[in-house]
């Protein structure tokens, strides 16, 4: 038998096989996009009817190849690279890495979840092209191709809110939100051609150089930069188009854990492909006016809300508009950032929503514990220190005004619920660990993701001073307001907006029903459920 030799490069992103004498060059690249079309193709076969339940673990054993393919274009990788119409950099395979690997474990959760659903291969097959179609999204540099992958990715979304088609609620769900989609993705098609008509060009590489940007007057790029707004705010599910998302809580719990991980996010990735564009003083405030708002209405409804779900939604709301205001004020690696963390963060609350009510079932107040005075003020000058140094250390950057004062404040909340409310000194001592632990955890990661991303992300263009003032007194006007309610809760100003909250966080009256039909059903044949 002839010796068979294997050597690999990763550091050039090639496989160097030699077998037998022959010799094959395959790139990174290649073998993940051949990876991908396989997964694709496994989802398919799987609708044949003929094919056995049992092939689902396979297809989803096969889900998990891409994100592998992509991890290791990601660590070997460093230089961008237009492959045809891709556009391959840190970026884009660290956001196909993030997609897919949440499409996988959602899958993986899903077998045993979804086992015995009519939709079963379809719920498969249909998140498995969602999934790939958005990872696409972000590796296009063909504007024509990332449309069509855009457009993928909603249909599919769409199609998954619509599985239990039987169900008129999630029809009806279904419908509303392939509505908005439709306009959002209409939106963006507007903004792409104008650009590719003045431009001449339809490679996003080449739209975004500063010789392609200068044929631009600055009306157009205004009005391009708000069609883009309104393409991104309506899939991020900001104020005024909120309602969509509310209702998709009816879609299986999967399904929203994708959502929100994965596609809800995208509106802060768009802004930060187009960033060299996005810079006109004028689309920037309407952005931090429409986010600011979002971030308000989504807090209150996450609080006044006790379905666990549509408390999720809230906060999804309201990290959104976050994320959003990071984009309007320049800050895209902030940005991209607050989405992959954001998104793993909130996949693994919806996974384990059906355990909910088994963290509630002994309710603790931690408001009745002894807190002492002198660990809470140690609490709030850690936080100014950490704010004031955080501003300083980045002068003239409207952002680090706003990054300041959150960084500062989730600082001195975090000192006071893990230190302050502690039970004596084991709690003390026991807070202060998980405090500087988190402290650790959180420059890591930043520093993590800032080596990775640094010299992919332009910096984007600061707005005026008075814009990120503008934003920071909406900010404490919320906090302000949230604080005097809380309060007052006997006032009739607390009720009126508690009230509205609650209402605007509710459904709408044919995305309900009282009396099931498959329980009336049920009882009308048999006279028990079946």
């Amino acid at each position: 038998m002839k010796e068979i030799g294997q050597s690999y490069f990763f550091g050039m992103g090639f496989f160097h096989t030699s077998v037998e004498g022959s010799k094959m060059l395959i790139s990174v690249p290649e073998l993940f996009f051949g990876l991908l079309i396989i997964s694709v193709l496994s989802a398919l076969f799987l609708l044949f009817p003929k094919v056995p339940l049992s092939f689902v673990r396979l297809h989803v054993g096969i889900t998990l190849l891409p994100p592998i393919a992509a991890l290791l274009a990601l660590v070997t990788n460093n230089e961008t690279m237009i492959y045809g119409p891709w556009r391959l950099d840190s970026l884009s395979w660290l956001l196909a890495l993030f997609v897919l690997t949440i499409g996988f474990i959602v899958q993986r959760y899903s077998v045993r979840y979804l086992l015995g659903d009519r939709s079963y291969r379809k719920y498969f097959a249909l998140l498995t092209i969602t999934t790939t179609a958005d990872s696409a999204v972000w590796l296009s540099n063909d504007l024509r191709l990332l449309l069509v992958c855009w457009g993928v990715t909603l249909l599919g979304l769409t199609l998954l809110i619509r599985l239990k088609k039987d169900w008129s609620v999630a029809r009806n769900a279904a419908s509303q939100s392939g509505r908005l989609f439709a306009l959002g993705w209409l939106t963006l098609l507007g903004a792409v051609i104008w650009i590719t008509q003045t431009t001449g060009h339809w490679q996003l590489s080449l739209v975004l150089t500063q010789s392609s940007l200068v044929q631009l007057d600055s009306w157009e790029k205004t009005c391009i930069n708000l069609l883009l707004i309104l393409a991104v705010v309506i899939p991020a599910a900001q104020w005024p188009f909120q309602r969509w998302l509310l209702d998709s809580v009816v879609a299986p719990t999967p399904v929203s854990a994708v959502m929100h991980a994965g596609l809800v996010n995208a509106g802060g990735i768009i802004l930060t492909r187009f960033s060299p564009l996005f810079s006109g003083n004028l689309a920037q405030i309407v952005l931090i006016l429409l986010s600011g708002v979002s971030a308000i209405i989504g807090t209150g409804i996450m609080l006044v809300h006790v379905d666990y779900k549509r408390q999720l939604v809230g906060s999804t709301i309201a990290q959104m508009g976050f994320m959003l205001i990071q984009c309007a004020l320049g800050a895209y690696l902030a940005a991209i950032i607050h989405a992959v963390l954001h998104g793993l963060f909130k996949s693994t609350l919806f996974l384990q929503a059906g355990s909910a009510l088994h963290h509630h079932e002994v309710p603790t107040s931690r408001t009745n514990q002894p807190k002492s005075i002198v660990w809470t003020i140690t609490g709030v000058i850690l936080g100014l220190l950490v704010a004031i140094g955080l501003w300083i250390s980045s002068p003239g950057e409207g952002y680090q005004m706003i990054s300041a004062l959150t960084l500062g404040w989730s600082v001195s909340i975090a000192w006071t619920q893990l230190v302050a409310f502690g039970s004596g000194s084991i709690g003390r001592i026991a807070g202060f660990s998980l405090f500087a632990g988190a402290a650790i955890v959180y420059s890591l990661v930043h520093d993590a993701f800032y080596s990775v991303l640094q010299d992919t992300i332009p910096k984007g263009v600061q707005p005026p001073e008075p814009v990120a003032i503008l934003l920071l007194m909406i900010l404490l006007a919320g906090s302000a307001a949230g604080v005097w309610l809380s309060r007052h809760r006997s006032s009739t100003v607390y009720a009126v907006i508690y009230l509205w909250l609650v209402r605007l966080g509710e459904p709408q009256n044919d995305l309900v029903e009282s009396h099931p039909k498959q329980l009336t059903q049920s009882f009308s044949r048999g006279g028990h459920l079946r």
